[in-house]
């Protein structure tokens, strides 16, 4: 537990110290607020900035899961965490930290981009959605930093991993209808939105903020919270669902990989590759 702890005040402390990423974290989802808030002007969108917000609020607690392998990264060319990796501690409890630490964080961003957002508008009919928004950052951040110490325990190289992360970045966020609805997308991208888990994770977090939960399925539909697959209707709370499987999946895979891995091989150099 002690070391558990340790991690997770490491990576708090290095979180707070780097305001310039910090500072440039919160004005991004901004900027795509106001380039893509057109785009949700529709007659079946009461609120487009609140609707836009749950989108831009879920997409960035994702991005910032899956920092934690970049710090994993420099944390093993550094040599910091081969010292803690021969000490008697398990590698069980340095994942676990890894990833707790990492979903804290993503949270905490979420958590102020939400603030900023009740100075454009943003409001609740009802205190406890407050609560549901909360519980369901802490549960996508923990989804996600799965996902992404799964990777940092996969590559061999820093270099390596931003190519990855970018490839996984881009098509999670924008084929998940947190920046462009699925309705606007062709066929054959929406066939593969509804392959990613980002897609439902989305869907399940804006039906809680925008306390769209009591609506009917056809309503759900309509604004983009729920799926129809050839009759069969994947309602929001089947998406928190579905999300929560792949969390469990991207966490077994995490924890796995991380105690079987030679992270001697990882290294800065492209070239190397070791």
């Amino acid at each position: 537990m002690r070391t558990i702890t340790a991690l997770w005040l490491r990576n708090i402390r290095g979180f707070v110290r780097d305001r310039v990423k910090l500072v440039t974290s919160l004005v991004i989802p901004f900027f795509f607020l106001y380039v893509f808030n057109s785009i949700f002007k529709t007659d079946q969108v009461e609120d487009p900035i609140a609707f836009l917000l749950a989108g831009i609020i879920v997409a960035t607690v994702f991005q910032t899961s899956l920092n934690i392998a970049t710090s994993t990264i420099d944390d093993t060319v550094s040599g910091y965490m081969k010292e803690i990796l021969v000490s008697p501690t398990s590698r069980f409890q340095v994942a676990l930290g890894q990833i707790l630490s990492a979903a804290t964080i993503a949270t905490t961003q979420g958590i102020l981009i939400l603030i900023l957002g009740f100075f454009t508008g943003l409001s609740f009919d009802y205190w406890y959605t407050l609560i549901y928004v909360l519980l369901a950052l802490m549960l996508v951040g923990l989804v996600f930093s799965g996902l992404g110490l799964f990777l940092a325990s996969m590559v061999k190289s820093s270099s390596t991993f931003q190519v990855v992360q970018q490839a996984v970045v881009l098509p999670f966020t924008f084929l998940s209808g947190a920046y462009i609805p699925l309705a606007l997308l062709p066929e054959v991208l929406r066939m593969v939105a509804y392959f990613n888990p980002m897609t439902y994770t989305t869907a399940f977090f804006r039906t809680i903020m925008l306390e769209k939960g009591g609506l009917s399925q056809t309503e759900w539909i309509e604004l983009g919270l729920a799926f129809d697959f050839n009759g069969f209707i994947v309602t929001p709370w089947m998406s928190g669902l579905i999300m929560t499987a792949f969390g469990a999946l991207f966490l077994s895979l995490a924890t796995n990989s991380f105690v079987h891995a030679d992270f001697n091989k990882i290294s800065r150099n492209p070239l190397s590759g070791r």
